[in-house]
């Protein structure tokens, strides 16, 4: 079972943006036959089935064995992943691209985007897979927030001419700074 599935195809989305589905990938996140899933859920078998096939035609669950159940058999069936992960391609633009600088909302959106496509087309099954997540957060008072964001810019250019070499293996980086909004429930 993968850790993380990444979802590109609509079939896909659609397989798994229904109730009834995601409860049945969730029991499935061990080898479980459509009858004893059907119990955990307080549903037919046949109900159960049902979204299976489905999410087995999207790639998203599979038979893992068979057995025999009173001279019946019967499918077992395991999600493919611990986590799916819906590509932002999916929904895909509304109206063509418009040009943006660096400190726009659009830019931002578009990086988040091309680096949730990099991640997701990474091996996850290399025994070690060199890389580094870092999160905080800074206060700058609004008269010095250009200065701020002037020095972030100078410090990565740093970083680029520093490394930017042709030799050793090539690293991404990407950085987004924006203003923190309200704390969600």
């Amino acid at each position: 079972m993968k850790d993380v599935e990444y979802l590109e195809r609509i079939e896909q989305a659609e397989a798994l943006l229904k109730p009834q589905r995601v409860d049945v990938l969730r029991q499935l996140a061990e080898p479980r036959s459509c009858t004893e899933v059907a119990a955990v859920l307080d549903q037919t078998p046949q109900r159960v089935y049902y979204h299976v096939k489905r999410l087995v035609e999207a790639g998203l669950v599979k038979q893992v064995t068979e057995r025999k159940v009173r001279a019946v058999s019967e499918g077992v069936y395991q999600a493919t992943a611990r986590s799916y992960w819906l590509s932002p391609g999916l929904v895909g633009r509304i109206g063509p691209r418009a040009a943006r600088d660096e400190l726009s909302l659009g830019y931002l959106v578009d990086l988040m985007e091309e680096v949730q496509s990099d991640v997701a087309a990474l091996d996850r099954t290399a025994p070690e897979l060199p890389s580094i997540g870092v999160s905080g957060e800074i206060r700058v008072e609004p008269e010095r927030r250009q200065e701020f964001l002037d020095e972030l810019k100078t410090t990565l250019q740093d970083l680029f001419t520093r490394y930017g070499g042709a030799e050793g293996d090539a690293f991404k980086l990407a950085v987004a700074c924006y203003p923190k909004g309200e704390a969600r429930d």
